[in-house]
């Protein structure tokens, strides 16, 4: 059983908003040196340790899952992968945050692509970052919040019903 509101819910997700904004900044900051491919692992980096702790506000981290009674991770589960989400409730390994950068590839690829652009490139490239950084770390937030959400609404209903 959850044991959380719907207002809750939305602290938790306007404090992950924070977050995201925070660390899209650091990547963009590592952007900026001119030093094509350094930036790739740093966003790996920042990316693997902005969706840990997204998922670890939700409750949404495999163990938490791992944690709920049966009907209630059953609920949860469906409501993932109805969503199509990989990130939420799986041990985060560097193949699934590799492929949640390569969502944002155009990007990613344009980003090191204006570092050989003299001075301009740099700011192109942090820009470029910060704006794939945060989609993402966004879209992640949006669907933890989705999940959570049709779950408690539908563990409200069968309260009711009750």
């Amino acid at each position: 059983m959850l044991k959380m509101t719907l207002a809750e819910l939305e602290a938790i997700r306007l404090e992950c908003l924070s977050l995201v904004n925070q660390r899209s900044f650091v990547s963009a900051a590592v952007a900026v040196v001119p030093i094509p491919g350094l930036d790739v692992g740093a966003d790996v980096a920042i990316m693997t340790r902005m969706i840990d702790l997204i998922n670890q506000k939700f409750q949404l981290t495999a163990q938490d899952v791992g944690r709920l009674d049966p009907k209630t991770q059953q609920r949860i589960l469906v409501i993932v992968s109805s969503l199509g989400s990989t990130l939420i409730g799986k041990y985060l390994s560097k193949e699934l945050i590799v492929l949640a950068l390569k969502r944002v590839g155009v990007r990613m690829a344009s980003k090191q692509a204006a570092k050989f652009v003299p001075l301009l490139g740099s700011a192109i490239a942090a820009g470029l970052s910060y704006g794939a950084m945060r989609w993402l770390g966004n879209a992640h937030i949006e669907d933890c919040y989705q999940v959570l959400k049709r779950a408690i609404e539908e563990q409200e209903r069968i309260v009711d019903v009750q």
